[in-house]
C-alpha cells in the first residue's frame, strides 16, 4: 500500500535507520504524555516550527483554510522527529541566503514500514497536451498573511488533479532567529522562541535537493520585509532558473 502512515512509535525510532547514525537517541517526549498542540518541549530543540507555519498543521487555528500541505500531527511530534534526525548527523544545506538553510528528511521509513507522514508532492509538471492538465491551472492574487503584499500566483485545484504521490523526502526551510526577528519586526509579530533555528515552511518533494523557488516569491521576497519578504536581492540567474523550472510546473492546492 503506497499511502500506508506508519504507527507513531515506529516513525519516532526508526529515525536512526534511515539516517544510518549510530548515536541516535529516541526522542524524549513520551508517546502516552503526547499533547495536541505545541510541545512544551519545543523550546528545547534547535530547530522550532514558527507561528508562521502553523498552518501546516491541523490541530493548530491556523490552518483552518489552508490550501497547502497540512500534518496530520501536532507540532511537538514533528519537532521531536525533524531534530533527532538533525542531531544525529544530518546536514544543513545552505538556501538562497545566508540565513536560510535547508534540511531534507526521508519521508520513507525502511524495511517496507510505509511513510512516516501523508505529505504529497506539492507541484506537478503542466502537461498541454488536448487532455492534459493545464486546463486546470488558476490564478489569483493572495498574500500568505494579512500584512503581505498580495501577489499573482497560480496553481492546480487538488480536486481536479486527482490522488498525488506521497512525498518520499521533507524539505524543512529554515531561518535564522535573527532573520526571523527583523520579518517579525516589521510585520509586528513574536514568535516567542529564541531557537536558533524556526522552520518557517516544510515542502513535500520526491528529491532530497532543493527545487527554485517560485519566481513572484523571489520578487516579493526583494521588496523588503514590510511586505512580507526578507530584503534578499534579486539576483538575475537565479531568477532566471527558477522561470526554467516553473514555466513548466504549478504547485498544487
Amino acid at each position: 500500500n503506497s499511502r500506508k502512515i506508519a504507527p507513531l512509535g515506529l516513525r519516532l525510532l526508526a529515525v536512526r535507520a534511515i539516517s544510518g547514525a549510530t548515536s541516535f537517541a529516541p526522542p524524549l517526549r513520551s508517546i502516552a504524555t503526547k499533547t495536541r498542540g505545541i510541545s512544551a518541549m519545543s523550546t528545547n530543540h534547535d530547530l522550532v516550527v514558527d507561528p508562521f507555519c502553523h498552518r501546516q498543521f491541523r490541530p493548530l487555528p491556523a490552518s483552518e483554510g489552508y490550501a497547502g500541505a497540512i500534518f496530520d500531527m501536532d507540532v511537538a511530534e514533528f519537532e521531536d522527529y525533524v531534530n533527532a534526525f538533525y542531531v544525529s548527523g544530518a546536514s544543513l544545506v545552505d538556501g538562497y541566503a545566508p540565513f536560510c538553510k535547508h534540511l531534507f528528511v526521508p519521508n520513507v521509513l525502511p524495511d517496507g514500514g510505509g511513510f512516516w507522514s501523508d505529505i504529497c508532492v506539492g507541484a506537478l509538471p503542466i502537461t498541454e497536451s488536448p487532455d492534459g492538465n493545464f486546463r486546470f491551472l488558476r490564478s489569483a492574487y493572495e498574500a500568505r498573511t494579512p500584512q503581505e503584499l498580495p501577489v499573482l500566483s497560480r496553481w492546480f485545484p487538488r480536486e481536479s488533479v486527482g490522488a498525488l504521490p506521497t512525498a518520499t523526502w521533507l524539505d524543512v526551510i529554515l531561518y535564522s532567529r535573527e532573520q526571523i526577528d527583523i520579518e517579525n519586526g516589521a510585520m509586528g509579530n513574536d514568535s516567542g522562541s529564541r531557537s536558533p533555528w524556526g522552520i518557517v515552511s516544510v515542502k513535500g518533494q520526491d528529491v532530497d535537493f532543493e527545487l527554485p523557488m517560485q519566481p513572484i516569491t523571489v520578487m516579493r521576497n526583494a521588496l523588503g520585509a514590510e511586505h512580507g519578504g526578507s530584503g534578499v536581492e534579486l539576483k538575475r540567474k537565479s531568477y532566471m532558473e527558477a522561470i526554467d523550472y516553473w514555466k513548466d510546473h504549478a504547485v498544487v492546492k
